[in-house]
């Protein structure tokens, strides 16, 4: 696990600035506090910061072939190194190191730019052919790793984050007023847009080649949509049992201490199970609570950690707000808007007092259908069959019903849900995704800002990943346009910075991508069966944990924001939302504004969007009014 870097000149006579590369490397040393190596060849520059997990003595970056014509610099793991190890040493290949970075340039040697398609794991790497002066970058199957680029005058710079890219000079740091309007509906700036217009991400399952001054950018995998397995289910639970205990012993491979987060929740208590039956000593789980009993997971996880045997750590934590935020969107880079980024910073902090390397349960609610929003796909398959003129006369009831159910969330829901009815199937999935719908932003911006974005479609985002023939059933299509967007926007990179910012690696199980091809091809009726979401992960986690914990509900890793913001943080709220320097930005009306935390205080749940605008100021003071150098 590590922090890369690049620089390459569209000049090949210009040689790089070892001095710029150093200062983008210093800026991502959270991400590799172990060691810090550089490779400066001509017009290319490579940085590495490495979090040593595998093979401490030999593993340093960057890392060549053996006459040093292909370098690399690498982030992430590969799982399957062991296995790429023997075939490439079975065919010719000189290897002195036992790191699964150095596969990687040998792997290339075999099979250039298909080399993507032998890693098992988590990766963005940037590897450069000092024959065909090119370089070449990747980004994982389903994004852990993040990789953020940029095209300066005269060069091409890349880097793990945002903040590693600002030493490079003439990068264009200008808002993205466009980006700024889908972070309010999505809670962050969806790929490959990032909150500046000089600034873009790699997505997921793409490559990128820069030859010759210019880039091409490709697609190498997406989640499948074929048709559905013949299993039944006791077929299915064999399999997906075979699957993800292959993926959990892959990922307990580690020269530095390991451990499993563990909030109690299927997914992560069932990621525990595994671990413990093929650990040979009890395994170390983390888990934190807060003040609050109601957002506390800690009763649960106490209860999991005693039936399995795991050595158990807890932790209760009152987060101190006014002085977390903006150390959070320092390390975020650009505006983000899950407020369990603060938990998840906290358990993450707390694990890495005690190990290097920790498993979690990310990736199981997209893969089996986990939550609350997948219900709706079978009212759905009924109400398609209604007259869409009924449909519609049933939406138009919804509008006045709506305003007399609002503080009622079931009632909510239901209106809600009948409104929809006459909707785009695109819109059915992604409106109950958005944090500012557009009918709020009616009220909330101002003309002028009003006008700059009114050309963004916000369903752009998802519609390539949902509308995506061969899909064979609306949840399929749902489940499939979660794992390319919605986890890898907003998810994976919560993690990713809340754990490397503390100088932790987290592991996923769950997001392994033979797990994830062959879930894809489960039958939707074993995802879902009746209203019991991941019935088939249920069904396969019985034999391992308490039916107390089966039988739990969904619930989310997250803050109570909503009575904080009516109580403690109330002040602050309004300070920092209303303040001068927040208006005078000129995105948002003072009445909006004013409208919004009325309702707060009236008993309407607003604690995600006022977080989401909160964020957001603070964002502008970190790196608007006084950005980094």
């Amino acid at each position: 696990m590590c922090g890369i870097a690049c620089i390459l000149h569209d000049d090949p006579q210009k040689p790089a600035d070892i001095g710029v590369l150093r200062r983008m490397s210093d800026r991502i040393a959270h991400r590799g506090p172990d060691a810090e190596g550089f490779h400066v060849q001509g017009p290319v520059a490579l940085a590495s910061r490495r979090l040593a997990i595998i093979d401490l003595e030999t593993g340093q970056q960057p890392i060549s072939n053996e006459d040093g014509k292909i370098w690399v610099v690498f982030n992430g793991e590969i799982y399957n190194h062991p296995q790429l190890r023997e075939e490439l040493l079975r065919r010719g290949h000189q290897l002195r190191t036992r790191t699964d970075t150095e596969t990687i340039v040998h792997l290339y040697e075999e099979h250039g730019d298909d080399l993507v398609h032998h890693l098992r794991g988590m990766f963005a790497f940037a590897l450069w052919d000092s024959r065909r002066k090119r370089l070449l970058l990747a980004r994982d199957r389903l994004g852990k790793k993040p990789l953020f680029y940029a095209r300066t005058p005269g060069a091409f710079i890349a880097a793990s984050e945002i903040k590693a890219l600002h030493p490079y000079p003439g990068l264009d740091r200008t808002l993205d007023p466009q980006a700024l309007d889908l972070y309010l509906t999505y809670g962050c700036v969806p790929a490959p847009a990032t909150i500046h217009r000089g600034v873009r991400k790699l997505p997921p399952a793409h490559l990128m080649v820069v030859e010759n001054g210019r880039v091409q950018i490709r697609r190498y995998w997406q989640v499948p949509t074929r048709e559905a397995l013949p299993l039944d289910e006791e077929e299915c639970q064999k399999e997906v049992l075979r699957h993800l205990r292959d993926a959990v012993r892959m990922r307990m491979i580690s020269d530095v201490p390991l451990g499993a987060f563990l909030s109690g929740g299927i997914d992560s208590s069932l990621i525990v199970a595994l671990m413990q039956e093929i650990s040979d000593r009890p395994v170390r789980t983390f888990a934190i609570g807060f003040p609050e009993r109601r957002y506390s997971e800690l009763p649960h996880a106490r209860l999991v950690a005693r039936h399995l045997g795991t050595e158990h750590h807890e932790f209760v934590v009152e987060p101190d707000i006014v002085d977390l935020l903006p150390r959070l969107v320092r390390a975020y880079d650009e505006p983000f808007a899950d407020h369990s980024s603060v938990p998840s910073y906290y358990v993450a902090r707390e694990t890495r007092r005690h190990v290097t390397v920790a498993l979690n349960g990310d990736g199981g609610d997209e893969a089996f259908a986990g939550y609350l929003s997948y219900l709706p796909s079978k009212i759905y398959r009924v109400t398609d069959h209604i007259p869409g003129g009924l449909r519609r006369v049933l939406a138009s009831t919804s509008s006045w019903i709506g305003p007399l159910t609002a503080r009622v969330r079931t009632l909510r829901r239901a209106t809600n849900l009948m409104r929809r009815m006459a909707l785009p199937p695109v819109q059915r999935y992604a409106e109950p995704r958005f944090y500012i719908t557009p009918q709020m932003k009616q009220d909330l911006y101002t003309p002028e800002f009003r006008q700059a974005v009114a050309d963004v479609d916000p369903f752009s985002v998802v519609r390539p990943s949902f509308e995506r023939n061969g899909a064979p059933t609306l949840l399929d299509r749902m489940l499939a346009a979660d794992l390319e967007t919605y986890l890898p926007d907003m998810l994976l990179p919560k993690m990713d910075i809340a754990s490397m910012a503390n100088s932790l690696e987290t592991r996923s199980p769950f997001l392994d991508h033979v797990l994830v091809e062959f879930a894809a091809r489960i039958p939707a009726r074993l995802k879902l069966r009746g209203w019991t979401l991941k019935y088939i992960l249920r069904r396969t986690a019985a034999a391992f944990l308490p039916p107390s914990i089966l039988a739990r509900g969904k619930q989310g890793f997250s803050l109570p924001v909503d009575p904080w913001f009516r109580g403690k943080l109330r002040g602050y709220l309004g300070e920092m939302i209303l303040g001068a320097r927040a208006l005078g930005r000129g995105y948002f009306r003072e009445e909006g504004i004013r409208r919004l935390l009325k309702e707060q205080q009236d008993g309407m749940d607003h604690g995600v969007r006022l977080w989401a605008l909160l964020m957001l100021e603070h964002w502008h003071r970190e790196f608007v009014d006084n950005p980094p150098l």
